[in-house]
């Protein structure tokens, strides 16, 4: 039996082309045949923690699949992750260190070089559509990854469910509050929303909004200061919400819409010698470790590894020419009112009762996360 090799080479920001070559014997097989046969897929995954590919053996002749020899994981740290493993002879990294026009032309070099499908989780919303309509002219199908890219030409779209995990902030924040003894004292609710250029940033509000916006109606909360954090800097954050907390004393809880910027409204509330609920996401170890510290009231955990495999379904159809069948939510794109055929996976609340789970679906690691003073901490709170 013969196949091919996969052959993964990196470009940009995050920018994985995956290139099915022939492969010289059936040796070969052993640990690097991937399906689909002589197609091209480009992965464009900005900031990912990590992303899987199903490698599978098939017959040549027959397609009959043999085996699934294994996953391999894409991480930032690839040259590290991979060393010594059979797949790092095939990692060639470039980074195009945020640059939407590196961006651009490293997905338009991937179109030259014969890609069949873009998946692509675009720096912003402009650049992403100027890569969509690039590939769209060239013959590729699209799949917009983690985020829509607005005014797009996707043809699928992968993520989770971002108004889930906005409601999922705000009854964080709610039950926080209840049990801080700070609900239905009309305390003051400050927000700090994710990039004015990120429409997952406003899918989170609409989510918050909707729990929160009925308290601040009926005078449980007062409505605080609420604004956007340019590109999600975390310093930004920092200094936008120290401005907050000088301009209203009256703050009780904090609607933070990720880990990072979670951890400098941390920074700000120590700083003033003052604990108050704080809501974050992505489950990082920083924030974490925040909750078991109590600085952090909880987090959203999105596990990548499920997001991946359901991008990897889609992008394996599209090359072999089938029509996927796993899309079977729809997105509406706001700006041209397109119906986009989409995977939205459910989130999960994190508090201190469950952070296990985060470490038990390889979210992070016990040694990652339980390090110092947080070994004991870990222990009392079920990490195994």
């Amino acid at each position: 039996m013969s196949g091919n090799r996969a052959e993964v080479q990196r470009f940009g920001p995050f920018f994985i082309r995956l290139v099915v070559m022939p492969a010289k014997s059936s040796a070969a097989l052993k640990d690097t045949q991937s399906e689909p046969d002589h197609r091209k897929i480009a992965i464009d995954r900005v900031g990912v923690k990590s992303l899987r590919y199903p490698i599978q053996v098939r017959d040549r002749a027959s397609g009959q699949l043999q085996s699934t020899v294994g996953v391999f994981t894409l991480t930032v740290d690839l040259p590290h992750h991979f060393k010594g493993t059979h797949m790092s002879r095939f990692i060639e990294v470039l980074n195009a260190h945020g640059s939407t026009s590196s961006q651009i032309s490293q997905a338009e070099q991937c179109l030259t070089n014969g890609a069949k499908v873009i998946l692509i989780c675009a720096l912003d919303s402009g650049s992403g559509a100027t890569i969509e309509a690039n590939a769209v002219k060239a013959g590729a199908k699209v799949i917009d990854y983690d985020r829509l890219v607005l005014n797009g030409q996707a043809s699928y779209y992968v993520s989770f469910n971002n108004v889930t995990v906005g409601k999922l902030q705000g009854q964080g924040l709610v039950a926080a509050m209840k049990a801080n003894g700070s609900y239905a004292k009309h305390g003051v609710v400050a927000e700090l929303n994710g990039s004015p250029t990120d429409n997952n940033a406003t899918l989170f509000a609409q989510g918050y909004n909707s729990v929160l916006d009925p308290k601040y109606a009926d005078g449980t909360y007062v409505k605080g200061p609420n604004q956007p954090v340019p590109d999600w800097d975390n310093a930004q954050a920092g200094t936008i919400f120290e401005g907050m907390l000088t301009a209203d004393k009256d703050i009780k809880g904090v609607l933070v819409a990720n880990d990072g910027m979670a951890n400098s409204v941390i920074s700000i509330l120590q700083k003033n010698k003052l604990k108050l609920p704080v809501t974050g996401q992505d489950a990082t170890v920083q924030g974490l470790q925040h909750i078991m510290d109590g600085d952090q009231c909880m987090t959203v955990f999105k596990d990548t590894k499920k997001e991946a495999d359901a991008a990897s379904q889609l992008a394996i159809a599209l090359a072999k020419g089938q029509t996927p069948t796993t899309a079977t939510d729809v997105t509406v794109d706001p700006t041209n009112k397109a119906n986009v055929p989409s995977v939205l996976l459910a989130p999960e609340l994190i508090t201190i009762k469950n952070i296990n789970d985060v470490v038990a679906a390889g979210g992070t690691t016990k040694a990652a996360l339980c390090t110092g003073a947080y070994v004991a901490k870990c222990a009392a709170a079920g990490v195994q």
